[in-house]
């Protein structure tokens, strides 16, 4: 069973509760034949990704909960778009043209994911939009978020857009979109944790992972690079072709000992960020024949395995997420890039405009032959 181009796409959306201040959260909902997808607008998150496997069997293949305090608590970064920096930052500082601006920590000596308030605690406003540009014309929702000068620490006020555009054949298109009143830094990402089993239903270490890269950032015990880039060649980070997530994942390395498992940035192969999306990775499931291609215009792809999971969220099937319940693959900058001049630049100065866009392109009619 596979995609149909000719299918419409349908945009519709509906208020969940109040969420302090008399703010409503909104959950829209794209749909194309059997991909449904939802996102809500507390945190510009993608909340779920319900599609086929190779029967026809329909599941959620995103960790996620519609339980409010959870997605508030220990679940709020679960979809969510994670900025103004995704990932950390050492020490909680930046300098732009000399000037040494404090950020927020969120502790361990590192400022992750934008800090303490980031922007998956916002409620962004919300419209529907079509796009007529691509092979297909794609339908789905524009959010916006203004960030005031000084916000957790960041210089400039950012306006920021994030529009999920779904096709008739079942690709999310998942783009970006930012300007500044002053010299800052940006990165946004998507914090999804996929399981193409379906949530709740074991872990991910059978899944099989390619990721088009040579080499990937080694880190610190704060997960902070500290150096140059290492070559994946002979060492558990090499996903150059298809392998098991779980095959090396309890490797005696120095590299897994800290996180228990993935949580590092892999050097993608050379694309522009004006130009098209490249892949990035594959994620198969050999038994339901689902899958996601990742093609993006970021240089990094963050693979974090949920190793510290113990169970804090409850999924929609009532299963609580332990370790390795989902995977998550993070298009990116690389961590601490304000702190490395050899890394691809993250600056943003007033007068450009920061675009990015990652696509996921469902499936579930991978052959066997395709499966490893």
């Amino acid at each position: 069973m596979a995609p149909n181009p000719e299918q419409l796409v349908t945009v519709s959306r509906a208020a969940l509760e109040p969420a302090g201040a008399g703010a409503a959260i909104e959950r829209w909902t794209l749909r194309s034949g059997p991909v449904e997808v939802s996102v809500l607008t507390l945190g510009a998150t993608l909340h779920g990704v319900r599609i086929p496997d190779r029967s026809g069997a329909v599941a959620q293949v995103l960790l996620s909960t519609d339980d409010l305090g959870q997605i508030l608590g220990p679940a709020r970064h679960f979809g969510a778009t994670v900025g103004r920096y995704a990932n950390r930052i050492a020490d909680s500082v930046i300098t732009l043209d000399g000037v040494a601006h404090q950020l927020a920590p969120t502790g361990g000596g590192v400022t992750l994911h934008g800090g303490p308030d980031g922007f998956a605690n916002r409620i962004w406003a919300a419209e529907e939009v079509t796009d007529q540009s691509a092979d297909q014309a794609r339908a789905g929702v524009r959010l916006h978020l203004h960030s005031p000068d000084g916000d957790q620490g960041f210089p400039g006020a950012l306006d920021v857009w994030v529009s999920y555009l779904l096709s008739p054949a079942g690709e999310l298109a998942i783009e970006y979109r930012a300007v500044t009143t002053r010299p800052t830094v940006i990165n946004l990402t998507n914090h999804a944790y996929l399981n193409l089993a379906g949530e709740g239903s074991g872990d991910v270490l059978g899944h099989l992972l390619t990721l088009d890269a040579d080499e990937y950032t080694p880190v610190d015990q704060r997960q902070i690079p500290y150096g140059p880039y290492e070559p994946v060649a002979g060492t558990p980070f090499d996903f150059r072709s298809a392998r098991p997530i779980g095959e090396a994942i309890h490797q005696d390395h120095p590299q897994l000992a800290g996180p228990g498992g993935y949580d590092h940035n892999w050097v993608l192969r050379p694309r522009r960020q004006d130009g098209p999306p490249v892949r990035a990775a594959l994620l198969q499931d050999p038994v339901s024949g689902r899958g996601v291609e990742v093609l993006t215009t970021e240089p990094g792809l963050q693979v974090y395995t949920a190793n510290t999971f113990q169970g804090a969220v409850r999924g929609a099937s009532g299963v609580a997420y332990g370790p390795y319940a989902g995977v998550a693959l993070e298009t990116q900058h690389h961590p601490d890039s304000p702190h490395h001049p050899g890394y691809p630049s993250t600056e943003l100065r007033p007068g450009q405009e920061f675009h990015s866009v990652t696509i996921l392109r469902f499936a579930w009619d991978f052959p066997t032959s395709h499966m490893g």
